[in-house]
Order: structure tokens, then sequence, then C-alpha cells
């Protein structure tokens, strides 16, 4: 059974870019919302982020958790090999790639799968937590100790992601983080444009927003105030109180 909720979703091409690569999924009757983010400085991003979103677009509802979550996997594989064989009739060097982040709410459970550096936050009694790890070179650098979370932030390679949909690799590693939801939850998925703009302060203070107000809205609306450099994307969903 899927809960109780309320969601927003918004994606903007930014403040200086002419195209969006970004794309979102948020299809409450299935349980599902996504993210992609078609990776920076290679062809076609904007066709492997709407490509990912197609596939998954396609599920049927009625499907258990488990029959979704094995559905997500199957759609994501089968647009990773799709981007590479696109990639190769393009000629040698041509990568076609996106991140992806995916969020399922089913019973009294979530779950989240991801590739790359598009993230998931869970805002849950005030406070603001980060459940999915980038896949990303500067995150690496962080967990070996090189860098400080800080210096992470303005890296000169903080765009270097090391996992995405149609990468030149045979098969994607899809990373998963499953947990139980409380009423009154809200998670939020954005793509690098949003968590590379603002603070988690002020996504939390965002994010967080009153009843009334969509905080989709005033995500994006802070991160173009800022002059976003990239696409940015936003999906909220919030578990009913009550």
């Amino acid at each position: 059974m899927i809960p109780r909720l309320t969601d927003w979703a918004i994606t903007h091409v930014g403040a200086v870019r002419r195209h969006n690569e970004d794309a979102l999924l948020a299809r409450a009757d299935l349980g599902l919302w996504v993210v992609a983010d078609g990776a920076g400085g290679h062809q076609a991003g904007e066709l492997a982020s709407s490509m990912i979103v197609s596939a998954l677009d396609q599920i049927e509802p009625g499907l258990s958790a488990t029959d979704l979550l094995n559905a997500v996997r199957t759609g994501l594989a089968q647009t990773h090999r799709a981007l590479r064989d696109e990639a190769q009739t393009r000629g040698a060097g041509t990568m076609i790639a996106s991140t992806v982040i995916a969020l399922i709410l089913r019973d009294q459970h979530f779950a989240c799968l991801w590739a790359g550096d598009s993230r998931a936050y869970l805002l849950r009694g005030g406070a603001l937590t980060q459940i999915n790890r980038d896949h990303s070179l500067v995150q690496e650098l962080v967990e070996l100790g090189r860098i400080t979370p800080e210096e992470a932030e303005h890296h000169p390679q903080s765009n270097v992601i090391t996992r995405a949909i149609g990468i030149d690799t045979d098969e994607v590693e899809i990373d998963k983080v499953i947990g139980a939801i409380e009423p009154g939850d809200r998670f939020l998925l954005c793509s690098d444009g949003l968590s590379k703009t603002l603070s988690e302060t002020e996504i939390d203070a965002l994010l967080g927003a009153p009843r009334g107000a969509s905080p989709a809205e005033l995500l994006i609306g802070a991160a173009l105030a800022r002059h976003v450099n990239d696409n940015v994307t936003v999906v909220a969903v919030e578990i009913a109180a009550d």
C-alpha cells in the first residue's frame, strides 16, 4: 500500500544554461519518484536523462514492493545498455550518460536507488540527513581523508562522477538504502545543481516550509536567486502526519 502523501516536483534550466539536461518522474500512483541529471561534459545528456525517466514511467501500477524494486533495477539496466549502444553508433569516445536517484515508498518503508551524485535527503523531526552517498571523485577523496568535506564543495574536480547510467562499463552498479518511514517525514530528491548551490542549513529550512507552501518552489527559487550555474531539479514528498 502506498502511504498517504503530498508531493511537489519542479525542474528548471537554471540561471545560465540554455538546455535542461535534467529530467524527473513523479508517479504517486506507483509510489515512485525519480531525478536524472544528464552527465555534464558528455554528449546528449538530455537524451540520457529522458530515456531513464521514460523507461521507469512505463512500469505498470499494482506491483508489490519487491516487484517494483526489481522493475526499477531492470529499467535502469536496460537503459544503461541502450545508451551504450547509442553511444557506439555515434563514434569512438562518445558517452551518453546520466546520474539517477529514485525513491520508492510502500507500506511503512522507503527505498532509494542511485548511481551518481544526485542526492536524497530525509527531513525528520527538524533534522536533515543525506540518505545516499555521492558516487564522485571528491567523495572518495573525503573518505580517504585527503580533503575535508568543506574543501570538497569547491574542489576543481567536484563534477567528476564515478558511476552513472550509460557510463563506459558493461554493467552499472546501483546502490540501495532502505528504512522505515514516519508520519511527517519529508523526502527530497535533487540534482547537484541544488546541492552545490545551497547549504544543507538552507535546504533544511526550505524543505521544512510550513503547510501550504511548496518546498520545491522555495528551493528552486533560492537556487535561482543564487544564479545557479547548472540545471536544477527538486522532487519533495511528505508523508501525511495523521
